[in-house]
């Protein structure tokens, strides 16, 4: 049975991918990924404020005693609080190749152009096979327009395509006015891939401190319905390989996203759970799912369902949304 894909351009023995998270941050972590069935890991991402802070505080080093260091700096964690700093994290990459047969991602976290170019060449250079661009963004200004969001977006991709030659994937929101359309043009743009959603974590608040709270809760299989509606709209539209993330926790969630459309299945929050070696009972799983419907690869099975060949996706969705509300019935 072939379960091989190709995601941007790689191939890869599984779509089973550990996305960006601390479940890849250490060596051991990853070997344990490859052993266990992972067709390709995304290594942890290194955040764009990292990268200001390193140069800001070398540039409080050049100039001390002058006013020209940022106060706002303070906002931001200390350099020693991230696991790994910008040079950690090449070294990180290096050693990660060395170690590894399976294609090792890069990940780099921000929401402007700054100093991103001149880092993914540096990733490049460590022996990356590929860079993913996680832009979280969310816009607060009430006079910032959604041409405006949108072209960030697009800017920011387009320099670092301009600066490196690895193939790029952009990890982005759903929330956008015309989702179809901004992942065209990202797709015209130069992107390989788009990673499909972003997983924005909502603040709460504390009523005894009376104080905003931050917190992670890890995604739930419900998750996973929206990546699998994108995918599916998407799959064929587009030339950019989609890769799917957020609720994907079971050999069906991943069979049902691949039949949408998706070329991998990206885990998080399952790993964190039931930790890698787990990746090898999902695949047992969808081999054995295969075998009784009979079916010999994971390319035979891709895109199987989705809206491809639907000749009005929006009808589609219309009909399916009106069937849903008028034959529910409550319990």
């Amino acid at each position: 049975m072939d379960l091989s894909t190709t995601y941007m351009g790689m191939k890869l023995r599984s779509p089973l991918v550990p996305s960006a998270s601390p479940m890849t941050r250490e060596l051991a972590d990853l070997k344990q990924a490859e052993d266990a069935g992972a067709g390709a890991v995304v290594l942890p991402s290194v955040f764009e404020e990292q990268l200001r802070r390193e140069s800001a505080e070398l540039d409080l080093a050049l100039t001390q005693g002058t006013e020209s260091f940022a106060e706002a700096l303070s906002y931001f964690p200390q350099l020693g609080e991230f696991r790994l700093g910008p040079e950690d994290y090449l070294e990180y990459i290096a050693k990660a190749k060395a170690a590894l047969k399976i294609p090792v991602i890069a990940s780099l976290n921000g929401t402007s152009v700054g100093g991103w170019t001149d880092y993914a060449r540096k990733i490049q250079q460590a022996g990356a096979d590929a860079l993913e661009l996680n832009i979280y963004y969310i816009p607060t200004d009430p006079q910032l327009s959604a041409l405006e969001v949108e072209n960030t977006y697009l800017d920011i991709l387009k320099a670092v395509k301009a600066a490196i030659t690895i193939p790029v994937a952009v990890k982005l929101s759903p929330f956008f006015s015309n989702m179809a359309n901004m992942a065209r043009q990202l797709d015209r743009a130069g992107a390989n891939g788009l990673v499909l959603f972003n997983r924005f974590y909502q603040p709460d608040i504390d009523l005894e401190t009376l104080e905003v709270e931050s917190s992670l809760l890890l995604s739930t299989p419900q998750a996973r319905r929206l990546p699998l509606r994108w995918v599916a709209i998407l799959h064929g539209h587009i030339q950019a390989s989609l890769a799917a993330t957020s609720g994907i926790h079971t050999a069906q969630d991943v069979l049902k996203i691949l039949m949408a459309g998706a070329d991998v299945t990206m885990l998080c929050s399952v790993l964190f759970r039931k930790g890698m070696p787990h990746i090898a009972a999902i695949e047992q799983e969808i081999q054995q799912w295969m075998t009784v419907h009979e079916y010999e690869s994971v390319t035979q099975l891709k895109g199987s369902l989705s809206q491809k060949n639907c000749p009005d996706p929006s009808a589609f969705e219309r009909a399916q949304y009106m069937r849903v509300i008028s034959t529910y019935k409550a319990v």
